[in-house]
């Protein structure tokens, strides 16, 4: 055999019985459908084709190999010119994550509050080898609370394997756990629910700094391990996967629960002297989610730039504090076609987490006719609006705009607060609009009404209203900024124009790339669908792109994965 091999990566063994290569680019685009099998580009009869499976053999002395010990002539073979190893989905992300939370796929449904990431939602996900997180934040606490017994008794059964004796692992599920501005005791309820019952993951979201309630949790039940052979392990019954979008907030996450506040909880006796002494040894979150553009609550991070610099902070963290699990990084935030989904993994993402594109889904807590707007949004249909939570400091939320006029009249709400001491400074052809557009209803009743709420969740802002006319007008108008959500939720018709729907750009991005196919209308979306068939397509795209690293022109679109459907539980 004399073939030149300068350009050879390796030769494909014939069998004429079993495998034939497939020219063109139709050979190529079904081999990479097939996750679980090589990917051969080879020469064949002087084209380029694509062929699965079969026998190969890869490397420099691959042809004197072929000769010398297996016998075979030059017939049976082929140049292999590039290829792509099997790529199953389950082999996305990291391994540590994917055990650490009893997963199979590094994928995460997102908690999108008021319970629109429904336990319907959660329940998908874990029944699929995937993770949910019920969207707790803007609920009430008996609300809550009912959510959590219904999950517990819903995934929490042991199943006794038929085969063995061996109890099959829990299933993966989680609450949110929303940063409560300015009302800390509500923070540490919905903890004390939690610990109370027994949820062992919650997602952090909206932190600005490590809290009292975040501590405790995190702390509350931390031993040595009792096992021979792992007297050194600490065991850690409560994990927090943390939302972050700024690096200074992330480095708290990453470190160590803060010395001042384990000292405050062990002198009010929530902790014991052992849960203290070990707290320095443990990361006040395993793993963190690098937040970009999302919906809700976000800084319109860009992915491309967030997600290396939270992973260099890894890095530096897990050298420096030598943990005993290593730390994790994740993305969300534009997470929504097949594309991105594989960007994230191969910028090293340990998993992702999905956000807007699963409010349209059959299985969220929202109206049908907000499924139906979010199914027609484009790109460029989304806008930042005030926060109902942090409405005074000017935090933002991400928002549909197409079919609400929600964004506009928030951000007129704000302006006037910014402007005006108090409403009736406020000129009388602005309050008009005000009382008869927005709220319709006098601001007087809408400010018993507001009083009447606040007195129950929160009486100290009714004393800071008292004093301050200002903070009062405040109130009122969180009062109608927090209530939007509510009506779009019931699908009100008579507030349509009044909907706040959490949304980012992904959502756009996501209608596009399902336009024409069964996911393209909202009646037929749920959530473990999309996630699946972003994986699926992620995977496609991956081996094509390491077709291209190897200077493989490839046909524009030969990877572009069409959704399909999947039979899942």
């Amino acid at each position: 055999m004399t073939r030149s091999i300068s350009n050879v990566k390796g030769f494909w063994i014939h069998d004429q019985q079993k495998i034939e290569p497939q020219p063109g680019a139709e050979g190529i685009r079904q081999g990479l459908m097939k996750l679980h099998e090589p990917l051969y580009i080879v020469n064949h009869h002087g084209e380029t084709a694509g062929v699965s499976g079969g026998n190969a053999l890869i490397g420099p002395h691959s042809l004197a190999h072929a000769s010398a010990s297996l016998s075979l002539d030059e017939s049976s073979l082929s140049e292999i010119t590039a290829y792509a190893p099997p790529l199953p989905l389950e082999n996305f992300g990291d391994n540590a994550f994917k055990m650490r939370h009893n997963l199979k796929y590094p994928y995460i449904a997102g908690a999108m509050a008021n319970g629109i990431t429904s336990t319907r939602m959660v329940e998908a996900m874990a029944h699929n080898g995937m993770m949910g997180f019920f969207g707790a934040g803007g609920l009430s606490l008996p609300e809550v609370e009912k959510a959590v017994l219904h999950l517990k008794k819903s995934l929490e059964p042991l199943v006794f394997s038929s085969s063995s004796a061996s109890i099959s692992p829990s299933l993966a599920w989680g609450f949110n756990l929303i940063h409560s501005h300015g009302d800390s005791e509500l923070e540490m309820a919905v903890v004390n629910i939690y610990l109370k019952h027994g949820v062992h993951c919650i997602s952090a979201a909206a932190f600005m700094r490590i809290t009292l309630p975040l501590v405790y949790y995190r702390l509350k039940g931390i031993h040595r391990s009792t096992k021979r052979g792992m007297e050194n392990d600490i065991i850690i019954p409560n994990r927090i996967i943390a939302k972050v979008s700024r690096i200074e907030v992330a480095q708290q996450f990453f470190s160590p629960p803060p010395a001042k506040l384990v000292t405050e909880l062990l002198n009010q006796g929530l902790i014991s002297v052992q849960e203290a002494e070990l707290a320095p040894y443990i990361p006040m979150a395993q793993d963190l989610t690098a937040e970009a553009d999302s919906g809700g609550h976000t800084d319109n991070r860009p992915a491309i730039a967030l997600l290396p610099t939270m992973l260099t902070l890894r890095d530096q963290l897990n050298e420096k504090f030598n943990y005993q699990e290593p730390l994790c990084v994740g993305l969300a935030g534009g997470i929504s076609t097949p594309e991105s989904t594989a960007a994230a993994f191969q910028m090293g993402a340990a998993y992702v987490l999905t956000g807007s594109i699963n409010q349209s889904c059959v299985e969220s807590g929202t109206s049908d006719v907000v499924r139906s707007l979010l199914a027609q949004a484009e790109q460029a249909d989304v806008a930042m609006a005030p926060a109902a939570d942090m409405f005074e400091i000017g935090a933002r939320v991400q928002v549909l705009k197409r079919g609400t006029m929600f964004a506009v009249r928030a951000e007129k709400l704000y302006q006037i607060y910014k402007t005006y001491d108090c409403f009736e400074a406020v000129p009388n052809k602005i309050r008009k609009e005000i009382e008869e557009k927005y709220l319709q209803a006098d601001f007087h009743q809408k400010w018993k009404e507001t009083k009447a709420f606040f007195k129950v969740r929160n009486p100290r802002e009714l004393e800071r209203a008292a004093a301050d006319p200002r903070h009062k007008m405040a109130l009122v108008f969180r009062s109608y900024l927090g209530l939007s959500s509510r009506w779009s939720i019931a699908g009100d018709p008579v507030r349509r124009m009044d909907y706040q729907i959490w949304c980012g750009p992904a959502m756009g991005a996501f209608n596009q790339w399902v336009k024409g196919t069964f996911l393209e209308k909202s009646k037929n979306r749920k959530v473990a669908d999309i996630a699946m068939n972003l994986l699926l397509g992620a995977s496609i795209c991956t081996r094509a792109g390491w077709l291209r690293s190897q200077g493989i022109d490839l046909s524009a679109g030969i990877e572009r994965f069409t959704p399909m459907q999947i039979a899942l539980k």
